[in-house]
C-alpha cells in the first residue's frame, strides 16, 4: 500500500470517527441504552412483585431503592475526579458491565432457590457504586460528541429511552412472567447489557482539550474530588439551582418510593393495575421526551426547570394521591412524568453550556451529590413513614382521617396516598420559590458559557 493509499484510508477513518462522534454516534449509544433500560426495567418490575409478595411491607421495597441509590450519591465526588482522568468511553462500558454482573448474581441465587431480600440490597449497592461513574461519564461524553445547540435534544432522547422502558418493561414483564418466569426475564436483562456495551464499542468518544479550569483543578485525587465543590460554590447561580433540586428530590423521593406498595395495597395486590400505571407513567415520559427531542426546550431553560417542576407537582403527584382507581391513577401517572424530560433536559443544557468539558466529570459528580444527597435519606424514611405513621393514621378511626379522609379515603393504602398529596403541594411550592432568587431566575445570563469569547474592554 503506497503513501497516497495510506493518506486516503486515514482520511476515511477520520471521517468515520467524526461521523460516529456526532449525532449519529450518539444515536448508536442511545439505541444501546434503550435496549438496556428495557431489560433493567423488566427485572426491576419482576423483583418488585416478588419482594412485595414475600414481605408485604413498603419498607422492604424502600430499602432496595436505598441500597441501590446510596452508593451512587456518596461515591460521586471521587468517581467524577476519576472520570476526568480516565477514558470516558471505557468508564461507561465498565459501569454497564458491573450492572450486568450484579444481575447475573441475582439470577443465579434466584434460580438456585437461595435468593433473599438482603441479596437485593447487596446487588443494588454493588451496581450503584459503579453507577456513580456512569452519569458524569455519559454527560461529559455527550458534551464532546454534540454541539451545545443539541444538548437539550440529547437529554430529551435519553429521557425518551428511560420512559420507553417505563412503558414497555411492565407490560413485557407481565406477559413473560408466566411463560419464562423471573429467571428468563433476568437472562434477557443480561443480554441487553451486552448490547449496550457493544454499542459503545463501535462509537468514538472524543476526550476534551485542557482548559484553564481543568489546569486549576489538577492535583491529588483528594484535591480533584474537592474541586467540584469549589467550582460550584464560586458560581452562586449553579449552587442555588442545585439547592432547588435538593429540596425537590427530598420531597418527591418520599412519595414515589411508595408508589408500588400504595397501588398494590389499594387494589389487593393487582399486578395488572400496577403494571398499567407504571406503563402510563412511562408513556408520559415518552411523550415528554419526544416533545423535547423535537422542540429542544424553551429558549430560557430556567423556565423549563421551575415552571415544569411546579406544574408537574400539581397535575401529577397530587392527582396520584387523590386517585382511588385506575383511571385517575393513570392520569396522574402520565402528567407526573410528562414534564420530567423538560425539567431535567433544561437543567442539563444549562450545566453543559456553563461548565468546561474537561472538568465536567468532577463538577457533574458533585452536582449529583448535592442535588440527590437528600434522596437516599428520603427513601430510607419513606417506608417507615408509610408503615408506622401515615398508614395507621388513615385507618378507620385514625388521627388524620377527619382532616383528609374525604380527600384520599381510608383503609389500606390511604396513608401512602396522603403522602403523595402533601409532597405534591410542597413540590409545587419549591418550583415557584425559585423565581424569587435572581441568581436562579437569571442564571443563563449571569454566567458565561464555557466557550464564550471574552469581550475586550
Amino acid at each position: 500500500m503506497d503513501t497516497e493509499d495510506l493518506i486516503s484510508r486515514g482520511r476515511r477513518d477520520g471521517e468515520k470517527h467524526a461521523r460516529l462522534s456526532g449525532m449519529s454516534g450518539f444515536t448508536i449509544v442511545w439505541v444501546g441504552q434503550v435496549i438496556s433500560f428495557l431489560g433493567s426495567g423488566m427485572t426491576w418490575f419482576a423483583l418488585t412483585i416478588w419482594a412485595w409478595e414475600i414481605t408485604g411491607q413498603a419498607t422492604a421495597l424502600a430499602l432496595v431503592a436505598f441500597f441501590a441509590f446510596g452508593p451512587t450519591v456518596l461515591l460521586s465526588p471521587v468517581a467524577g475526579a476519576l472520570v476526568d482522568r480516565w477514558n470516558r468511553k471505557l468508564v461507561m462500558m465498565f459501569s454497564d458491565l458491573a450492572a450486568g454482573l450484579s444481575t447475573v448474581v441475582v439470577l443465579i441465587l434466584y434460580a438456585s432457590g437461595n435468593l433473599q431480600i438482603w441479596h437485593l440490597y447487596a446487588a443494588g449497592a454493588f451496581a450503584g457504586a459503579f453507577q456513580a461513574f456512569q452519569f458524569p461519564a455519559y454527560s461529559a461524553a455527550v458534551t464532546m460528541m454534540l454541539p451545545k445547540e443539541q444538548y437539550a435534544r440529547a437529554s430529551g432522547m435519553l429521557s425518551l429511552a428511560e420512559s420507553a422502558s417505563g412503558v414497555l418493561a411492565p407490560i413485557m414483564a407481565g406477559v413473560l412472567l408466566g411463560p419464562i418466569g423471573i429467571t428468563g426475564i433476568m437472562a434477557i436483562d443480561v443480554f441487553t447489557f451486552l448490547v449496550a456495551i457493544g454499542a459503545l464499542l463501535i462509537v468514538h468518544v472524543p476526550q476534551p482539550a485542557a482548559t484553564e479550569a481543568g489546569k486549576e483543578g489538577r492535583g491529588s485525587l483528594l484535591k480533584e474530588s474537592a474541586y467540584g465543590f469549589r467550582y460550584i460554590y464560586e458560581r452562586k447561580g449553579l449552587l442555588s439551582l442545585l439547592l432547588i433540586f435538593l429540596a425537590a428530590n427530598l420531597i418527591f423521593s418520599i412519595s414515589y418510593t411508595v408508589l408500588s406498595p400504595m397501588i398494590l395495597a389499594r387494589t389487593a395486590n393487582d399486578e395488572v393495575v400496577l403494571g398499567t400505571v407504571r406503563s402510563v407513567m412511562g408513556l408520559g415520559g415518552v411523550a415528554g421526551g419526544l416533545l423535547l427531542s423535537a422542540w429542544g426546550g424553551p429558549k430560557r431553560k430556567i423556565h423549563g426547570v421551575l415552571l415544569g417542576m411546579a406544574i408537574s407537582s400539581v397535575t401529577g403527584t397530587i392527582v396520584l394521591g387523590v386517585g382511588k382507581d385506575l383511571a385517575v391513577w393513570s392520569l396522574g401517572a402520565f402528567f407526573s412524568t410528562f414534564l420530567m424530560p423538560i425539567i431535567n433536559g433544561s437543567s442539563q443544557a444549562i450545566w453543559q453550556a456553563k461548565v468546561a468539558p474537561d472538568v465536567q466529570g468532577r463538577v457533574f459528580s458533585v452536582r449529583r451529590l448535592i442535588a440527590q444527597v437528600s434522596a437516599p435519606l428520603a427513601i430510607l424514611l419513606a417506608g417507615p413513614l408509610a408503615d408506622h405513621v401515615f398508614e395507621p393514621a388513615m385507618m378507620t378511626g385514625g388521627s388524620l382521617v377527619y382532616s383528609f379522609g374525604n380527600l384520599v379515603g381510608t383503609g389500606s393504602g390511604a396513608g401512602m396516598s396522603l403522602m403523595f398529596v402533601l409532597t405534591g403541594v410542597f413540590g409545587g411550592f419549591v418550583g415557584l420559590v425559585g423565581y424569587l432568587f435572581p441568581e436562579v431566575r437569571n442564571v443563563e445570563h449571569i454566567l458565561p458559557d464555557h466557550d464564550a469569547v471574552p469581550v475586550s474592554p
